[in-house]
């Protein structure tokens, strides 16, 4: 549990320690996804440690990629998102950073992705990829979340 911890502060700069907190870690095909207090809101996908996109904290900690309606649903289909689909961003970031992807409309968090330019580049650049798509809305990992939020509901 400390090493989670530690993981989380160090990869998210989010502290899981000012509550008293369980962690039940679940091992799947495709990812380790830790529960903490019982909600899915870590998964460690190709040994990197993510926030799902129910970890509100995380997300509200992190940089935004914000996109125009139209990306909304390739975004949800698994796409990377494009350089001509941003209309801008919020907060600093690097190359290789964690960017949540929001809509432009209501700002709800569509995506969990790694930057492949910094800030400036993506803001500047009209053309190419700019954000690599690791978690969305409708993944495998958002539906086993689904599906464990049906089974504690019966």
């Amino acid at each position: 549990m400390k090493q989670l911890v530690a993981e989380c502060f160090q990869a998210l700069n989010v502290n899981l320690l000012p509550t008293k907190i369980g962690i039940e870690r679940v091992e799947t095909e495709r990812a380790t996804i830790y529960l903490v207090n019982g909600e899915p809101i870590l998964a460690k996908v190709n040994n990197r440690l993510i926030p799902t996109l129910k970890f509100s904290l995380a997300l509200s900690s992190l940089p935004s990629v914000i996109v125009n309606m139209g990306a909304v649903p390739p975004i949800c289909n698994g796409a990377d998102v494009m350089a001509p689909g941003v209309v801008t961003t919020d907060g600093n970031f690097h190359a290789n950073t964690l960017v949540v992807v929001r809509d432009e409309r209501h700002k709800k968090p569509l995506a969990l992705g790694v930057a492949l330019r910094d800030k400036v580049q993506i803001t500047s650049n009209d053309r190419g990829k700019v954000v690599m798509n690791i978690h969305y809305v409708g993944d495998w990992l958002w539906k086993w979340m689904k599906e464990l939020d049906r089974e504690r509901a019966q």
